[in-house]
């Protein structure tokens, strides 16, 4: 299986090059730097979100590491059987993935966590349309998010009047995986109940069926 990253050196999108420049002298504990996929060899499902967070992914180095999305994110992988081991929000708590990957349409954390454009386009040019590529028998693209469903739609060559964002939405591409989206799992999203626990454990209910199948 081809694991598709960034460097750490990476400079592809300027502002955010500079941003992460700033934040090595500011929090020189912090990973900082484009964060690595999360992920076992042949996954069957495929979570992608929308980039790292500043105090989560981009301190630990691992996606949904270290804030709250990442705590509902593996809570809801742990239910349905891809991970083993305990989170415990940190890079080195021993969890591991079982038939996934975890990873983000922009590598990079962006100011006020908003990727502009430019930014989402450059990273899916470069790394998320290649490392999509690279999984053709992944059976489930899960996308948190409009952007996460946006990117991943164009770089899988769809056109996106013909496959629009919902929750719980499903589409097929070319190869037959499907893309299966949700709500993002950000902590704003779930204070406002746009999304509940419930809802976005069904998501991985059938996530689960559809790896199964």
């Amino acid at each position: 299986m081809s694991n598709i990253n960034a460097p750490y050196t990476c400079r592809k999108c300027p502002r955010l090059a500079d941003f992460l420049d700033e934040q090595r002298q500011a929090k020189p504990d912090y990973f900082n730097g484009p964060v690595p996929n999360f992920y076992t060899p042949s996954p069957k499902l495929i979570v992608i979100g929308l980039a790292p967070g500043m105090h989560g992914a981009n301190r630990t180095g691992r996606p949904f590491t270290g804030d709250w999305a990442g705590d509902l994110l593996y809570a809801a992988m742990d239910k349905y059987g891809f991970t083993s081991g305990t989170y415990d929000k940190h890079a080195d708590d021993g969890l591991t993935l079982k038939e996934a990957m975890v990873t983000n349409v922009v590598r990079c954390v962006p100011p006020q966590n908003k990727p502009v454009s430019s930014e989402i386009n450059t990273c899916r040019d470069h790394y998320h349309t290649s490392q999509l590529d690279a999984l053709p028998n992944a059976k489930v693209l899960l996308c948190l998010g409009k952007i996460s469903h946006d990117s991943t739609i164009r770089a899988l060559g769809l056109r996106l009047a013909e496959h629009k964002f919902g929750h719980g939405t499903e589409h097929t591409d070319g190869l037959g995986r499907t893309i299966l989206s949700s709500y993002h799992c950000s902590r704003y999203n779930t204070n406002t109940k746009r999304l509940t626990e419930e809802m976005f454990f069904d998501i991985f209910s059938r996530a689960r069926s559809l790896c199964d199948a």
